[in-house]
């Protein structure tokens, strides 16, 4: 059984997908970059700024899909510059101090909507 996730406090799609399913005791995000749910526009600030938006838009998925950033198991994080890893992984680390979940990051050439830092993730219900 699958179920699509959606919720107002974190940004709406902005493509033919859904922001999460919810699938076998699992909640699927889709990828989130940092748009602001209240404006439905990029925030400006450089890659900490933009990390903190999007683990907040996040939580707020997951939240609606019965889970939260505790019960993460799996992401992917995608960096338009890899020298901004280490300022991605310290806002990072803050939301994921204890049992951090198992995590890839790769630099990619570009991300929707000129951005620094998309994440997505899989969590437990």
């Amino acid at each position: 059984m699958r179920e699509i996730i959606s919720t107002k406090d974190a940004p709406q799609a902005i493509g033919p997908y859904s922001q999460a399913i919810k699938a076998n005791g699992f909640v699927f995000t889709s990828g989130q970059i940092a748009i602001d749910p209240s404006t439905e526009q990029v925030i400006t600030g450089d890659v900490a700024a933009q990390t903190e938006r999007v683990l907040r838009n996040l939580s707020e998925i997951l939240e609606a899909g019965g889970s939260g950033l505790g019960k993460v198991v799996r992401s992917t994080v995608f960096l338009k510059n890899m020298n901004d890893f280490a300022a991605m992984n310290q806002v990072y680390g803050k939301y994921f101090s204890a049992a951090p979940p198992a995590r890839s990051t790769v630099e990619v050439a570009r991300l929707p909507k000129d951005v620094l830092v998309e994440i997505d993730v899989i969590a437990l219900v």
